[in-house]
Parts: C-alpha cells; sequence; structure tokens
C-alpha cells in the first residue's frame, strides 16, 4: 500500500486538486469501493491503467479519465454490476471448495 507522505498531503491540499495519476486504493476512494475491487475493474475493462504496468507491478490511474468517468451513471451502473458479479463467483467458488452445494450463477 503506497501511503502519502504528510508533506505530499499538505502540498495537494494548497494545491487544491487531486494528483494527476491515483494508485489503485486512490481510485477505489474515488468510487467508494475497497482497493481489491480495482483489479476485477481491470479485467472487465472498466478501468485502464496508465502505461503497460508489469502483473504484479503497482498501477496507476489517469484522475481526468476517472473523474470523467464517475460522472456517466449508465457506466457506474456497470461498475457496481462488475463488482457484485465478481464476489459472486468468488463465494460460489468458495463455498464449493468447503463443500458446500453448488448454486446457480445468474449471467
Amino acid at each position: 500500500m503506497i501511503v502519502m507522505r504528510d508533506d505530499q498531503h499538505r502540498f495537494l491540499m494548497l494545491l487544491g486538486q487531486l494528483p494527476a495519476r491515483l494508485t489503485a486504493e486512490q481510485a477505489a476512494w474515488v468510487l467508494n469501493c475497497q482497493p481489491h475491487d480495482i483489479p476485477a475493474l481491470v479485467a472487465a475493462k472498466l478501468l485502464k491503467p496508465l502505461g503497460n504496468p508489469p502483473q504484479n507491478g503497482v498501477k496507476f490511474f489517469a484522475t481526468i479519465e476517472l473523474l470523467e468517468a464517475s460522472k456517466d451513471s449508465h457506466w457506474l451502473g456497470r461498475v457496481s454490476a462488475t463488482i457484485y458479479q465478481h464476489w459472486r463467483k468468488k463465494n460460489i467458488h468458495r463455498k464449493v471448495t468447503e463443500g458446500e452445494p453448488e448454486l446457480s450463477v445468474r449471467k
């Protein structure tokens, strides 16, 4: 987890705007979701990391693109649906591996 230093925080408060690029955690704050939801949104191509980061590398997201997309209620609905679907599949998989009966999955 990347945490902003106090001097960075003070500088941004004086500047009065968000940084140009956001970490996955910061992007999650903007979207009001959890940092562990961001990889599912990237996989669904709802978020695109800047550049071509390695799979296990720190990913940054363009603040301006995230803020623009967050104004679109249709896009936000797709974000919510993607997060719900991701966790529903994970929970069903967890239950199956624990020996509980499999539930039908709606798509």
